[in-house]
């Protein structure tokens, strides 16, 4: 499942996200977040905090550094100032 949804996000990096200005308030870009996020936390909440990533990125937000945390959290990581070094979950 992880494949998959890896799959579906890099297929709009590739093909859909080139046909619009660069936009992202965040670093690092919240379709690579949201790669992030799945490798770390699994499939489930790794979508969860990759889908509420994107609701949070809109024209009213300061934007910045938000890198995936450690520990699952649907709000943004305001502690990690570097990126943390992960341990992946394996798929099952």
């Amino acid at each position: 499942m992880k494949k998959l949804l890896i799959g579906f996000v890099k297929f709009y990096q590739k093909y859909i996200s080139p046909a619009f200005p660069p936009s992202c308030r965040y670093y690092p870009t919240c379709s690579g977040y949201m790669i992030q996020a799945i490798t770390v936390h699994g499939a489930f909440k790794g979508t969860l905090m990759g889908t509420s990533r994107i609701l949070r990125c809109h024209p009213f937000v300061k934007g910045g550094l938000d890198y995936v945390p450690k520990t699952f959290s649907l709000k943004r990581n305001t502690k990690d100032k570097v990126q943390p070094t992960y341990t992946y979950r394996r798929e099952k």
